[in-house]
């Protein structure tokens, strides 16, 4: 888990790891090396089974301060060349060029987040604008210190809000509130983001990193990490079902995997009244959808 150029990690006994956005002399700037980390981080050691949890943090007095606009070019890494159709993009996701050269980038690195079957929290210790803010929406809780401030900005430079945002943001804030801090961009005190429903709570900046990290201590420690991984699963998605018996298949398989499983640990320790010892991983969870 070495090798980064612009994060920092730090993985405890109980396997919550601190990912750490580490260019604080650029307010810690989104680029296209830190774009393609946080996807590898997410895609490969994330899903080590010594991870747990993932603590997503800033280093320095922000936490992302939106795209690092001094680049040459287009400044977000597209091929300036190419006029791609809907149909294009769809039929050729995964391929040169429109996998670098006209995806968005953000949006690579928020799919990689949602797809990590573990809990994710991001612990905003300061700015989070553009992509600094919608990063985290694909986090599962957002927590804030009193010093952080968010925007989602785009409008100001005659973009659109990035990173599958227009997915998460509605979801998390609703379509009224969504709609209002996109039109208006402009950035939120981490008090008007809690009253708008954006974060789970605010904290005193030395509190912050601790609280987030001893609420993902919380979720896994004597907690199974198939049970942990596949809740998510059919939270996100069956939240989205256009039917109830969506969730009953999917759930119905997840209850029977598991059951059969790290189920058989939990019923019994319960009944020996011990602490559980679960053997089920992350990296095998059961398909059910």
């Amino acid at each position: 888990m070495t090798g980064y150029e612009t994060l920092a990690l730090e993985v405890d006994d109980d396997g919550v790891a601190t990912l750490t956005l580490d260019r604080p002399d650029a307010l810690n700037a989104f680029d296209l090396t830190m774009a393609r980390e946080l996807e590898r981080f997410f895609l490969t050691d994330a899903r080590d089974d010594a991870v747990r949890a993932v603590v997503v943090t800033g280093a320095g007095r922000a936490f992302c301060a939106g795209m690092d606009l001094s680049a040459q070019g287009n400044v977000f890494g597209l091929d300036e060349t190419l006029a791609p159709t809907p149909e294009d993009l769809r039929a050729h996701l995964s391929e040169a060029p429109y996998h670098d050269g006209v995806r968005d980038t953000g949006g690579r690195v928020t799919l990689a987040i949602h797809a990590l079957p573990k809990p994710v929290i991001a612990a905003i210790n300061g700015a989070a604008v553009g992509i600094g803010a919608t990063m985290t929406l694909a986090m599962d809780l957002r927590l804030a210190s009193t010093r952080a401030r968010i925007g989602f900005v785009f409008g100001r430079l005659g973009i659109v809000p990035e990173a599958a945002s227009s997915w998460f943001l509605p979801r998390i804030v609703g379509i009224q509130q969504a709609l209002e801090w996109v039109y208006a961009a402009d950035i939120l005190t981490a008090e008007q983001a809690l009253t708008g429903r954006l974060l789970r709570s605010v904290h005193e900046p030395d509190d912050l990193l601790p609280a987030a990290q001893e609420l993902a201590r919380s979720f896994v420690v004597d907690r199974s990490p198939v049970a942990l991984g596949l809740a998510k699963q059919l939270l996100y998605r069956n939240g989205a079902a256009a039917d109830p018996l969506e969730a009953h298949l999917s759930d119905s398989l997840a209850m029977f995997y598991t059951s059969v499983g790290d189920g058989v640990e939990g019923v019994a320790a319960f009944r020996e009244k011990r602490a559980p010892r679960f053997s089920g991983k992350a990296s095998d969870l059961p398909r059910v959808f």
